[in-house]
């Protein structure tokens, strides 16, 4: 890759200085601009002041943790800025609470940096993407494109980032069916993660859209994907054809 043109700026939060330094080394070699910090405290500091391309933050960190540097980021921060987590902690349980947090992907130490550089270009492929402004509506949810403004039944509702690029897409398919298969493609591209990663913003979506309320927009239609229906509405449209 050349050094003439910036393939993204990266803010790494990493305490291991080895690790760091190694990542940081190779991708300043591949062409990235790397900011770093070692600590919670002060990578939250930078993530919140600058405009990164990606944010690959370390789970276990002095003075604050990865999971609150992200929550912090995300909630008080309002940050949308796409976070790669490292952890060495590899259970679906920890997975959950990491994207739960905020976090985008995650990548289980120890790891090879080509594959973090591959998770790096398709986080900020899917992010530079540009997203045309419209309104999108299933059942009593709206989705503003433009503001990322998520609401159902007047309730504003808070996701993570890829919760609300699941959402575009499942809206703009409603009320047709979306194999698995897709949805990794139009998130991650090429890169594609493990067999968890998709489950799991959908468990924690699911948690957010449909749980509080009396009845589910997000279904699994097995061995075929997801859609985003209001079978209510459908069953009436039906009967009044």
């Amino acid at each position: 890759m050349s050094n003439d043109v910036q393939a993204g700026l990266i803010l790494l939060v990493e305490d291991n200085r080895q690790i760091a330094e190694m990542v940081g080394e190779f991708l300043e070699r591949r062409g990235y601009s790397v900011d770093y910090a070692a600590d919670g405290v002060s990578g939250l500091h930078l993530a919140v002041s600058n405009s990164y391309d990606v944010i690959v933050l370390d789970l276990m960190l002095p003075g604050m943790d990865g999971l609150d540097v992200c929550r912090k980021l995300r909630k008080d921060g309002k940050k949308s800025t796409p976070v790669l987590m490292l952890t060495a902690r590899d259970t679906l349980e920890d997975k959950l609470v990491g994207l739960e947090a905020g976090a985008d992907d995650y990548l289980v130490k120890p790891f090879e940096v080509r594959e973090l550089e591959a998770r790096l270009r398709a986080l900020i492929r899917r992010d530079r993407r540009q997203v045309s402004s419209e309104v999108l509506n299933v059942g009593d949810m709206t989705l503003d494109t433009a503001t990322l403004r998520l609401t159902r039944g007047g309730q504003e509702l808070t996701v993570s980032p890829i919760g609300l690029k699941l959402l575009a897409i499942l809206m703009r398919e409603s009320p047709r069916v979306v194999s698995r298969r897709d949805i990794e493609r139009e998130i991650w591209g090429d890169t594609l993660p493990d067999s968890d990663t998709l489950r799991s913003h959908l468990y924690n979506l699911r948690r957010v859209i449909d749980k509080p309320f009396d009845r589910p927009l997000l279904h699994t239609i097995h061995s075929a994907g997801y859609r985003l229906a209001d079978l209510d509405s459908e069953v009436a449209a039906s009967q009044t054809a």
